[in-house]
Order: structure tokens, then sequence, then C-alpha cells
């Protein structure tokens, strides 16, 4: 898995001097056959070489002309899940051996040794920092000793990255030190306040790294005050902090700006915060779309935003016994559950009477059932067998309105909405509906 305090991604550009290869173990040997190694640039990579695991062994050569840089090794799939990066600055072999428990650790290479020793000390000796405001202590010698060995663990660990790639990651990760004891609301503060003074958004050695954009991120969403906030003020104060980012990614190119900000929507997506994600899109990711690597990204992402878990249902409109309906007028329940199907599909055939069955049990729940079809003639029979639905139509399946709208790439396909036509979830099947609706 991603292990973000032990390794991040970098370029650095100057050419390999010689053929060096990556080698090591992989534990449990039996869970692991391959592995790819892309070269990392910023917002995107390259493929180099490619390698099998025998019996959780394996030795990547890297090809003579390759770049030095950042390497991403990708061992499973998904694969932007189960990888992790390595150093490789073309004047030494990297051995390493990678635990699935445990993540990946250094045999051989000063590079990433010292980068893996660096963030496990330096995050020991900020712990220990926090730990103190924590247990609410005020003992200023306590707090001397503790101020000072974080400084020690820094300067010592710039000592000896000195010319090396890893320099510009221990450099940017320096963390604010009082120079005196403070309280803990004026730690907070200051460190807040200096958050930047290091983190140089506009170096490119960053920015082709994982490093920067969990920095900024950790900035977006812990750099809060100290005090108890509402949920509205909690996200209030998110939302600065993304206006703070905004600024800070002045002079950068839209390209990596819209990375930054897609990572920040989806943490925000995942976290729930559904006026900071509307915020984050609104305000920056739909202008930038255009600036990603990718043509279909726009596209792509719009659709996204349009069905993610929190959002508001995309509005859906029929007509029921020449009477005008539409979703967003619709009250009285306490779910409602969006069917897109098909009568000459055979497994909505076989899942919609037994749903239609089940829901029986569950009386405030509402069910549109849309059809993407090509005509009336196998709908108007198969949905009367639902009577128990309300069913709107879409003529020209895939290519409808509604199949558009809401990005159907199969039937059935399923979303279920809360009271206020909100999407609370993405069943997969009659089951999974059933599923959710005993929780």
């Amino acid at each position: 898995m991603k292990k973000y305090l032990f390794v991040f991604t970098l370029l650095f550009a100057f050419c390999a001097q010689a053929q060096h290869t990556i080698s090591g173990t992989f534990s449990p040997a039996s869970k692991y056959k391959y592995l790819l190694a892309y070269r990392l640039k910023a917002g995107s990579q390259s493929f180099i070489a490619n390698t099998t695991i025998k019996d959780g062994k394996f030795t990547l050569q890297i090809p003579e002309n390759a770049k030095t840089g950042m390497y991403r090794l990708v061992y499973a799939v998904p694969q932007d899940e189960f990888y992790f990066d390595v150093i490789y600055n073309g004047k030494e072999d990297v051995e390493l051996a990678f635990d699935a428990t445990q993540g990946v650790s250094f045999i051989s290479s000063k590079e990433n040794k010292i980068m893996s020793s660096y963030f496990q000390t330096i995050g020991s000796s900020v712990e220990q920092l926090v730990n103190y405001y924590i247990e609410g202590k005020s003992d200023k010698k306590e707090f001397k000793e503790c101020t000072s060995q974080l400084r020690a663990v820094q300067e010592a660990y710039e000592e000896q990255a000195k010319g090396l790639m890893v320099e510009n990651f221990i450099l940017a990760n320096k963390p604010y030190i009082p120079a005196e004891f403070e309280s803990v609301q004026e730690y907070i503060a200051h460190k807040k306040d200096h958050y930047f003074d290091y983190l140089k958004v506009d170096n490119e050695v960053l920015q082709a790294s994982d490093f920067l954009t969990d920095k900024l991120k950790n900035y977006v969403f812990t750099a809060l005050p100290a005090e108890q906030l509402s949920s509205t003020e909690t996200e209030k104060a998110i939302q600065a902090n993304i206006n703070k980012v905004n600024t800070k990614l002045a002079p950068v190119a839209d390209a990596y700006k819209f990375d930054v900000f897609y990572n920040l929507w989806k943490m925000s997506t995942n976290g729930g915060l559904n006026e900071t994600t509307d915020f984050i899109y609104d305000n920056y990711l739909k202008s930038l779309a255009t600036a990603s690597s990718d043509p279909n990204k726009a596209q792509e992402l719009a659709s996204q935003h349009r069905l993610r878990i929190g959002a508001k249902a995309p509005e859906l409109e029929w007509t029921a016994a020449d009477v005008q309906k539409k979703l967003s007028a619709m009250e009285g329940a306490e779910n409602y559950l969006l069917v897109f199907w098909s009568s000459t599909c055979s497994h909505c055939l076989k899942e919609l009477p037994e749903l239609h069955k089940e829901l029986k049990k569950y009386p405030k729940v509402k069910v549109i059932a849309v059809g993407l079809e090509d005509n009336t003639d196998t709908w108007v029979p198969e949905s009367s067998k639902l009577p128990a639905f309300e069913h709107a139509i879409a003529l020209g399946r895939w290519e409808s309105k509604y199949a558009r709208l809401y990005d159907i790439r199969s039937t059935p396909t399923y979303f279920l909405l809360d009271s206020d036509k909100r999407i609370i979830a993405k069943p997969e099947s009659d089951k999974g509906v059933i599923e959710l609706l005993k929780k």
C-alpha cells in the first residue's frame, strides 16, 4: 500500500551514466508476481521497465539511458493504490525489502535510507512536542528539551542530505520550531503562519512528488483553529485554507494546479464535506480541467462531481397518466431509489421483480425506474409488471439524455438517495439495495 511517511516522489533532470538495478524481496512471497517501474514527472509518469517476482525475489534492470529521479514501483492492481516510490540517482543500485504489513525498507541506497530514516525520525520528534501539548504540560525545561531535540534532528539530516536529491524534501519539510515557550494556542497559530516558510510550491522537484500534494492537503484539512468549531465553521475555515493554497500556487502551471485541486476535491468528497466539494469544483477545478494532460478529464470530472456521494441527484422528469412529474418535487419518502434498466436486459428482468417484491417491506422508499429503450414495444408490458414503481422512459438507450446525465454504462444501475434527494449510495445489485435499507 502507499506509505506517505516513508518515501515520496521527485524528478531530477540529468541522465543516468550507467546501468543499475533495483532489487529486493517481497513478502509474503506467494502473493506477488510482477513489478512495473515508472519514472515520475510533475503530474504524469512514463513506463521504464518491468520484471517478474519469483519466490519473493526480483531484480529490475534500469536502462542505461534512463533518467534519474523518483521511480514508482507498482506490484498489484489497482496501480494507484499498490505501489511505493524509490529514488534513483543513477549512481547506485537500490536494494529493498517489501512486507505487506510493514511496507518498504531499504537495505542499500544512501538516498533512500536517508529519506526513510528522516521521515520516521522527524515524525517521532514532532509527535513528542505535540504530545507535550496534548498532555497539558507547562514545564518550560521539558518544552526546551523537546524543541532542542527537534531542531537537532532537522539540522543533522540537513547535513547528511547536502548535495543529494533527498535534500529537496528535507529542507521543504522543515517543521515550525518555537524559539521560546508558547501556549498551545500560540503554537497552533504560529505553525500555520509559518507553514510555507520552506515549502516552495514552484520547486519542480517537489511538484513531481506526492510529498508536495500531501503537504498541501495537510494544510487545507488540518490547519484549523484550536477552538471547537461547528461543521459549518469548519468548512468555512477549510475553504479559507484552500484560497490560501491558491495564492501560493500562483506561479505554477495550470496543469499542476489542476492536480492539486483534484486531490483536494477527492479528499473533500471522501470526507462528506459537500459545501467544500462544491466550492473547490466551482471556484477552481471546473476552469482548470482543460489544463489537464487528459483530454477527457473535463467531461469525466463533471460526471464525477455531478454523481458523487453527497451530491443532489440530477433532475429527472417524466409523464404518468398525463401528469408531468419530476424528481425534485417528490415528497414523503425517507429514501428514493433510482433504477436505470431496460426491458430487453435479462439481468434487469431477473432483478427488478425481486426488488419490487422485497421493497413492499419498505413503504417509505419510493422507486423511480428509468427505462433506457429504443421504443416502447417491450417497455410497456414489462413496466406494467412493476406497478409500485414510478416509470420514466428514456428513448435512445445509451445515448439518451438521462443515460448521459447519470453516466450509465450498464443496466441495471442503482442510485439510493436520502429524503433531500442527495446520493448516499450506488448499490451494485437488488440485494445490495436491500442490505443498505436494512441498516
